[in-house]
């Protein structure tokens, strides 16, 4: 049921716009203010789908009143009424965020038309909002542990901004699917998501790769090529084992989130980038500063949120979940008969020394699928999952 906010200080008019909502649609639940400072008040209390705004009432006009709204609930479509001689403002509300503006004495049609479009849109910004919180099924994190449960508490908290955010934690933890999760939440998810593993690139390359260089800039160039922060720009980059990544390196990741600059090797001309950086290490970053291999101003401008993703040792409780998890998706990819584990299997599978975390159980359960039983028990687990 649509709800819609009229605010406007003349209560002859109030009474019309009230009037012709409700006829015109009878699940339509309309309510009245009249002047900005109750509007805000209703506002910052319920939820609306649509507001409509008179420009000039006492107290506080339609230009704060939309501005307040804003910061308060930006996701609501504000349409502003304007009397003749407020038109100019009503074109610079458009400028400020509203959906439209309507002129005094207001057009049925004109009028009608408007609403009906602002909800459509609200309606869309909620799917939007909805469809962003379903992150693909390929990066699931599993689990039910309190490490787990805060690592989602945080994502959903972080995902919208645009802070920066380290991931931190052993191989195998799954870094990535957090870095991932973070993206997709994010309002930057219908732009890419860049991947680049500092540690699979040989130092002499990685500023190539990042940043991107010009013809004749070292032998192998033969033409312009574009970096990953250009690939990355308005979404996001991930720099998963940036522990890895050269101090020089280093240096010129520091001026593209200091400056929102880069520069393309053997190039003197400033690109501009809007790019999101999220990085992820396995390696403990103030020991690689103290030891002179990590820059500690860019470690203070990557870590603005740390995200510490646990080994799978410390939360071994999930371990009965991952199994059935992994069970059923592999054999959805192996095509085979999907198998249970028994209980004294998953007990003696939690007790294991997990060194290689997330990876290894998987393995390890993709080995038992294929060579285990229908029913894994405790004597496939000591046949087919020996370290």
């Amino acid at each position: 049921m649509p709800k819609i906010l009229v605010i406007e200080d003349e209560a002859a008019i109030r009474r019309v716009l009230t009037k012709i909502l409700s006829e015109e649609n009878d699940t339509y639940q309309v309510e009245e203010a009249e002047d900005g400072l109750k509007g805000i008040e209703k506002i910052k209390n319920e939820d609306y789908d649509l507001i409509l705004c008179d420009i000039k009432m006492p107290k506080m006009d339609g230009v704060e009143v939309l501005e307040a709204t804003k910061k308060i609930k930006p996701e609501i479509p504000v349409v502003m009424i304007s009397g003749h001689g407020d038109l100019e403002t009503a074109v610079n509300t458009m400028r400020l965020g509203a959906f439209d503006y309507i002129s005094k004495p207001p057009d049925l049609n004109r009028l009608l038309n408007t609403v009906r479009n602002a909800l459509d849109k609200k309606q869309l910004v909620v799917e939007n909002k909805i469809l962003k919180k379903k992150v693909s099924k390929n990066y699931q994190m599993i689990g039910e542990s309190e490490g787990i449960n805060h690592i989602r508490t945080m994502v959903d908290k972080v995902a919208t901004t645009d802070a920066r955010v380290l991931i931190t934690g052993p191989n195998g933890t799954g870094k990535e699917l957090v870095a991932h999760q973070l993206h997709e939440k994010s309002d930057r998810s219908t732009f890419p998501l860049i991947e680049v593993n500092c540690a699979a690139i040989p130092s002499e390359l990685i500023e190539s790769e990042l940043f991107g260089h010009v013809k004749g800039a070292f032998t192998s160039a033969v033409k312009d090529r574009a970096g990953k922060f250009e690939a990355a720009n308005k979404g996001t980059i991930f720099l998963d084992e940036i522990g890895d990544m050269s101090l020089p390196a280093q240096a010129k990741v520091l001026r593209a989130l200091q400056e929102n600059l880069i520069q393309r090797v053997g190039a003197d001309k400033d690109i501009k980038v809007d790019v999101r950086v999220i990085a992820a290490t396995n390696k403990d970053l103030k020991v690689e500063i103290a030891e002179g291999r990590f820059r500690e101003d860019l470690y203070h401008r990557l870590a603005v949120i740390l995200i510490k993703v646990p080994a799978l040792n410390d939360r071994r409780d999930d371990i009965p979940i991952l199994l059935k998890h992994f069970a059923q998706k592999i054999a959805e990819e192996q095509g085979a008969v999907p198998k249970q584990f028994n209980d004294k299997a998953i007990k003696l599978l939690q007790e294991y020394d997990w060194t290689g975390n997330i990876r290894e159980l998987r393995n390890v359960v993709e080995r038992l699928i294929i060579l285990g039983d229908t029913e894994i028990s405790v004597q496939d687990v000591k046949l087919f999952a020996s370290k």
